[in-house]
């Protein structure tokens, strides 16, 4: 006696379902679980069974009781958890740590293989045991489960499940908020919107051109209107601009990713603002704002002498490693773990 995954695909009439179980039942099978699964010629039935006889033998009974494309693989103990509690509980896994989205779309699938593609490489293969879900415009994961080819169902499933890890598309654009620094001065931060359009355009007029490299890695003297257009985009991101005086003073921007629970971080500061505690007090909004997105962890990449940016990251519990350009830095912040201390 031995447990088997068997799956078969049948012609939407009444009755077939039940020739296949009483070909199961001839044969001595018990059937523990089953699934019935939509597919482009038909309807896929599903069967996980504890029986005695062989895997030829099956496939040949149920192909008498009217099975087409019988496809019988071994099982094991573990495939008999409830389908639905063991989708939730990877909801709830993936909601948890969206990082290992190839991962736990694998167990979902119960895949042989699933792994990032980019690119030309994310183009359908003629192979029904692969499934390429797409999760950004040249991002997608590719599964591959090598006996059992996946339907249509499943592919919705998947599209479903990636959902899960990614942002929602659109996030109410919040209210005011005041940030007190260091020497007392109050300043407001709202969400940055296209009314913004001429005052950052003089904010970047105003800082030295040492403070906008920090920001663009080059001495960009006027932000170009696709990059501002880009910047007010909330499907694409979350960014904030800091008021004084009618005059905006600090930006800060939160980017969404092509990776799943992970955003990037950046910031203008005006030269006569530095130091004086906004950058932390921004900082600490942005990634609030990440953590209540959903994400995980926030990057920033940043150049190797802004020795200022890299002592505040370090402050708030990021961890600092070097890339393959020697002159750039990347910063790695998990939300969660995320300095409570007050910045210095």
């Amino acid at each position: 006696m031995g447990f088997l995954r068997i799956r078969t695909t049948v012609d939407e009439r009444p009755g077939r379902l039940a020739s296949l179980a009483a070909a199961l039942a001839d044969k001595g099978g018990n059937i523990l679980g089953l699934s019935v699964q939509s597919d482009v010629d038909g309807t896929v039935d599903e069967f996980v069974t504890e029986i005695p006889a062989g895997p030829e033998a099956v496939r040949e009974a149920l192909e008498a009781a009217g099975g087409r494309r019988v496809q019988v693989v071994p099982a094991t103990a573990h495939q008999l958890t409830d389908e639905p509690t063991r989708a939730l509980l990877l909801a709830s896994r993936l909601r948890a740590m969206p990082w290992r989205l190839p991962e736990l779309l694998g167990e979902l699938l119960r895949a042989d293989d699933s792994r990032w593609v980019y690119g030309s490489d994310m183009s359908d293969l003629p192979d029904p045991t692969l499934l390429t879900v797409p999760v950004a415009p040249r991002r997608a994961i590719r599964v591959r489960r090598a006996e059992l080819p996946f339907t249509l169902t499943e592919a919705a499933r998947a599209a479903s499940f990636v959902r899960l890890a990614q942002p929602p598309p659109h996030q109410p654009t919040g209210s005011e908020r005041v940030v007190k620094l260091s020497d007392g001065t109050e300043t407001q931060v709202r969400p940055l919107t296209q009314l913004y359009r001429e005052a950052v355009r003089d904010l970047h007029d105003r800082c030295s051109p040492e403070s906008r490299r920090f920001r663009y890695f080059t001495s960009m003297p006027v932000l170009p209107p696709r990059v501002f257009d880009r910047l007010c985009d909330r499907t694409r991101g979350h960014s904030l601009v800091t008021g004084y005086d009618g005059q905006v003073v600090a930006l800060a921007n939160l980017m969404f990713t092509p990776d799943p629970g992970i955003a990037e971080m950046a910031f203008l500061v005006e030269d006569r603002w530095q130091g004086r505690g906004l950058g932390a007090a921004l900082a600490r909004m942005v990634v609030a704002e990440a953590r209540d997105l959903g994400f995980a962890e926030v990057r920033a990449t940043l150049l190797a002498d802004n020795t200022r940016m890299r002592r505040l990251l370090v402050s708030l519990g990021a961890t600092l490693s070097h890339t393959e350009d020697p002159s750039m830095v990347e910063a790695r912040l998990a939300v969660g773990v995320m300095a409570t201390a007050s910045p210095s």
